[in-house]
């Protein structure tokens, strides 16, 4: 007589067959291969150049090819000037500008001498006559001011009646120029002093 707690063979390997699927035989299914064993697949390396073939550069040529580069665009700024540089109404206002001596490359080295002659420790013919010198100064540059934008408004009038720039930002432009010394313009000057624009 079989025992009441045993099992029959037949339902032990039942109940085996019906057992769930080990871990590893799930990611079977699912796609998954394990890398040990296999290669890992290559990274593409499209567009890149083996590290064998690239030149290094030392240290001295490095830094020497940083100057030439810095050179070469502090060259160009000065010849084309930067992006607030760029149009004809520009280039015209510049030409205004650097044809003709202007108050305002005078007026920082007036102003030094103002400076030095209004100190305290100075006479007073000497004080007083600085401060007239500074009066004459910034008239002088108020009046040079006015021309140039005279200038340059009746020129941008008849050359490029269709501009779309603004003519107070040029006559700002032309002024804060003419203020500049020389040699010190960005863009270099183009024309000679007296030169027809």
């Amino acid at each position: 007589m079989q025992s009441l707690f045993r099992r029959k063979s037949s339902d032990v390997v039942e109940e085996t067959s019906g057992a769930p699927e080990s871990v590893e035989s799930g990611r079977a299914k699912a796609g998954y291969t394990p890398a040990k064993g296999r290669e890992t697949p290559k990274r593409p390396t499209a567009g890149r150049q083996p590290a064998g073939n690239a030149k290094a550069l030392t240290k001295e040529e490095s830094k020497e090819r940083k100057r030439t580069l810095r050179q070469e665009a502090a060259a160009e700024y000065r010849r084309e000037g930067g992006p607030r540089d760029r149009g004809p109404e520009r280039q015209l206002a510049r030409n205004v500008v650097d044809s003709r001596r202007t108050a305002g490359t005078y007026f920082f080295g007036g102003a030094l001498i103002v400076l030095i002659g209004s100190n305290g420790a100075m006479p007073d013919l000497v004080r007083t006559v600085a401060t007239s010198l500074w009066g004459v100064l910034l008239l002088a540059v108020v009046v040079d001011a006015v021309l140039i934008a005279r200038k340059i408004k009746r020129l941008v009038a008849e050359r490029y009646p269709k501009t779309e720039q603004k003519m107070g930002s040029l006559y700002m432009y032309a002024i804060m120029r003419s203020l500049t010394f020389r040699r010190m313009r960005v863009p270099g000057p183009a024309v000679k002093f007296g030169e027809k624009v």
